[in-house]
């Protein structure tokens, strides 16, 4: 097998695995509750560096027709991937935020437990 071929299965390869972790992850955003973010978060990190790894070696003029095509389709996919993943990051501040106001306002209501005043006497 030549270098050549090598390096184009290689190429191949970190493609459709970066590819496959992005669809999932796209297709599970804001549709699956208990989706491993953080997890694939960490595949998608470890594609994108063995990818990085593969084309320093490589010139943007030595890549095959097929594999350009590919880089732009996945390099679309990683553009809804980085929406989606900030809307989520911002759902998930706009509902912690919300969680503050809502401890806030109950400590601030002027209402007290029983436990706050045990101790106390009023004489």
């Amino acid at each position: 097998m030549s270098e050549v071929q090598t390096q184009d299965q290689r190429i191949q390869l970190v493609l459709s695995r970066l590819e496959a972790v992005i669809d999932a992850e796209n297709k599970a955003l804001g549709v699956e509750r208990d989706y491993d973010l953080k997890r694939s978060n960490a595949l998608k990190s470890r594609c994108l560096y063995d990818m990085t790894m593969l084309f320093k070696r490589i010139r943007p003029g030595q890549l095959a027709p097929g594999h350009k095509r590919r880089l732009d389709s996945v390099r679309a996919k990683l553009d809804v991937n980085e929406a989606k993943v900030k809307a989520h990051m911002d759902a998930v501040r706009d509902i912690a935020d919300m969680i503050k106001e809502s401890v806030a306002e109950s400590e601030a209501d002027g209402t007290y437990s029983a436990e706050q005043f045990q101790g106390y006497s009023l004489s």
